[in-house]
């Protein structure tokens, strides 16, 4: 395989890690005034996550480096473009990852509704910017000869990008409230699979939307086939969970982010950044892409490192693999 080709699936893969991982970690943040109801109940949602979300979120660092190393002038363009959405995601995404680590400090519940609050701005942010950002570009932006990016930060919000925002919004809230009924125990673990069934409705119908969008103005067959396949795992996600199955639910959800991010992949091959103004002016695989003996020593020291990465990422979710419940949480002190 020509490494150019590997590397776009590398980095594709290393994206549909994170949407898969951090997706639920966005969507147990957001879920917090659902099913929240006191701070224990508030307590039990954040330590579903809490031995995994830093681990998750390294994905994207990983994902960035990646495409930093293999596609430069993908990564160059992306980030000077793109820059203002990165932004705010990085910014959530420290807001986020501050707000679990200081709100249990103090004992009064101002100070830890303020940090609740912080973790679902963290977690809803970035969950919408990541499809809008996706969504543009797959849709192409203006380029410039030098693959400079031509337009404003309001060209970027434009409809088919909004949508593609709103569906990863309610496809990580689905996947993150589905965890919750999978980790948890009692009565918050029944809310939570009733708030997942009534999520579930509303997420396959804006998720058809804009997989039927990217398919008809954007597709490739197989892109088309990826598309209806993440479709139907929806449709069973939800089926599975108004039957209490919540481990098939839950993988069902998984396999519905990595098959529509991988649609997406698909949608833009061999183009890594289309130019909506001039087809001259994209970037591909070819013209993004590092040197050939860049690339060779990034494919064994991915070789190498990669495997391990799984196993690690593995056998943390097999230790922390049991339920929470409210008698586990202590009167004071643990999040």
């Amino acid at each position: 395989m020509d490494l150019t080709i590997l590397w776009f699936c590398i980095v594709g893969f290393m994206f549909v890690g994170y949407f898969v991982l951090d997706g639920f970690d966005f969507g147990v943040g957001m879920s917090l005034p659902f099913l929240g109801r006191d701070d224990t109940d508030r307590r039990v949602l954040i330590n579903t996550i809490g031995p995994v979300w830093d681990l998750n979120e390294t994905w994207v660092i990983v994902a960035g480096a990646s495409l930093f190393a293999a596609f430069p002038e993908w990564y160059a363009t992306l980030f000077s473009g793109f820059y203002l959405p990165l932004l705010l995601i990085l910014l959530a995404l420290i807001l986020r990852g501050v707000s679990f680590e200081y709100r249990h400090q103090r004992s009064e519940s101002a100070w830890k509704k303020r940090f609740d609050r912080m973790i679902v701005i963290g977690s809803a942010v970035p969950a919408f910017l990541w499809g809008v950002a996706f969504a543009n570009i797959v849709r192409g932006v203006p380029l410039d000869a030098g693959h400079n990016y031509t337009g404003t930060f309001f060209d970027l919000l434009n409809p088919y990008a909004l949508l593609g925002g709103l569906t990863t919004l309610l496809l990580f809230f689905t996947h993150g409230v589905v965890f919750v009924s999978l980790k948890t125990e009692g009565d918050i673990r029944e809310r939570a699979r009733r708030l997942a069934t009534r999520a579930g409705v509303l997420t396959v119908v804006v998720a058809a939307a804009f997989l039927l969008w990217t398919t008809l103005a954007h597709g490739t067959v197989a892109s088309a086939l990826l598309s209806a396949a993440a479709a139907v795992a929806l449709i069973g996600a939800v089926l599975a969970n108004t039957r209490g199955r919540e481990g098939l639910s839950f993988g069902l959800m998984a396999a519905t982010i990595a098959l529509a991010v991988l649609s997406l992949f698909f949608a833009l091959f061999p183009d890594v950044m289309p130019a909506s103004n001039d087809p001259a002016n994209s970037l591909t695989i070819e013209n993004a892409s590092s040197s050939a003996y860049t690339l060779q020593i990034m494919s064994w020291v991915a070789l190498v490192f990669l495997p391990l990465i799984l196993a690690y990422q593995g056998f943390t979710y097999w230790i922390f693999r049991k339920r929470v419940s409210r008698a586990q949480i202590p009167v004071e002190g643990a999040h």
